[in-house]
């Protein structure tokens, strides 16, 4: 328990330090987030992985915690589909490459002897998923951030239940580290996570969670699971469905997520993010309270229907064309006149009044008219003298 707490706290102090430090040479290489208005550097990723391999490898080479041989594998699966993240980050790899390699890592790290093979090749697949979403979540600021901390303390009680010490440990440093980042992610974000944190993330909460549900009932295991990862599962199925729906490549990038969704509808930054860590935390509370026995699987149908009715309505929320009430340049159009028919004189009314009577001419042109002696000579035709 002291060594949680030390290593929580020592996560914390440590990841908002580096991500301070980070945001200079993140920004010399380009490492940024070309997708904002004003360049984020994605070196906050870089930092949570960094810190909590850090803390959790301490704890098992002193022998304090030790991870053991599964946990183990698994941190370092999520250590190399963070550096596949951070060569995303850097070169802009395809999205096929990402998931490609999360499922090869996620292969190697799955507990087959408990889950058997079946379940095993759906688990890998629910792992990929899981980094994906988190992927899609960074987004918007505070939002990976947020769903990361509150899904990490609820992982972590579910393996301390089970008695995995070593992973609840790194689970906790996981979460203080996201807690570090927030700092310096919160709204308006100085850094963000990126695909190496994201991924990473993701990795690692997916996989501790299928560590934790092994040998459990493969429905209730299921049910879990779902719970413990709600949001990043709700954003998935928001942004498959919208596409899909409109006719779009899936892998085509555009502001359909679940913070977009939430911004249209008037919500702050801030708001958005707070509203979903609070869906998040009865989620994830949900989860925790069937795996450890407090509650019945039934539950966890309440938290499937609500996500099922809150996509059912975001769905109608208009995603891919201007902000509702904003003209085509996403500004909201004032009255306008009525065009006049084809043909017409563009003349304005009072200006065609005036120019019938010659005694207000002066009063609207106040320029000196041309006299009669000037129209003649105009008029007349030009002659040219020679010599």
């Amino acid at each position: 328990m002291l060594y949680g707490i030390a290593a929580a706290t020592a996560s914390f102090l440590l990841a908002a330090l580096l991500t301070a430090l980070l945001r200079a040479p993140a920004l010399s290489l380009a490492l940024v987030d070309r997708r904002r208005r004003r360049p984020v550097p994605l070196s906050g990723g870089v930092a949570v992985a960094l810190v909590t391999a850090l803390v959790a490898g301490v704890g098992d080479g002193t022998g304090v915690v030790p991870l053991g041989s599964a946990a183990g594998r698994l941190l370092l699966g999520a250590s190399a589909v963070g550096a596949l993240g951070l060569a995303a980050d850097l070169w802009r790899l395809r999205r096929r490459w990402l998931v490609a390699g999360t499922a090869v890592a996620a292969a190697c790290v799955v507990p087959y002897g408990e889950t058997g093979p079946v379940a095993g090749a759906l688990a890998v697949g629910w792992i990929t998923l899981v980094a994906a979403a988190f992927r899609g979540l960074d987004h918007a600021d505070g939002m990976a951030g947020t769903v990361g901390v509150v899904t990490a303390f609820g992982v972590a009680a579910c393996a301390a239940a089970e008695l995995w010490d070593g992973l609840a440990v790194a689970l906790l440093a996981l979460a203080a580290a996201l807690t570090g980042l927030l700092l310096h992610n919160w709204h308006p974000a100085r850094t963000a996570l990126g695909a190496c944190g994201a991924l990473f993330t993701g990795f690692l909460l997916a996989g501790a969670a299928v560590f934790t549900r092994a040998g459990h009932a493969p429905a209730e295991g299921a049910a879990v699971l779902l719970a413990l990862t709600a949001p990043a599962c709700l954003d998935v199925v928001l942004v498959l469905l919208s596409r899909r729906l409109a006719g779009r490549p899936v892998l085509r990038a555009g502001p359909d997520h679940l913070a977009h969704r939430l911004r249209r509808l008037g919500l702050t930054p801030q708001g958005a993010a707070v509203v979903v860590g609070t869906v998040s935390c009865g989620a994830v509370l949900t989860g925790v309270l069937v795996h450890t026995g407090r509650a019945g699987a039934p539950a966890v149908w309440w938290v499937a229907g609500a996500a099922a009715a809150a996509a059912a309505g975001l769905l109608r929320v208009r995603v891919y064309g201007p902000r509702h009430g904003a003209g085509a340049q996403g500004r909201v159009p004032g009255p306008s006149r009525p065009r006049p028919p084809r043909g017409a004189s563009r003349v304005p009314a009072e200006v065609a009044e005036a120019l019938e009577g010659g005694s207000s001419r002066r009063a609207i042109f106040p320029v000196r008219q041309a006299r009669h002696t000037e129209e003649a000579q105009v008029s007349a035709p030009l002659r040219v003298r020679n010599g």
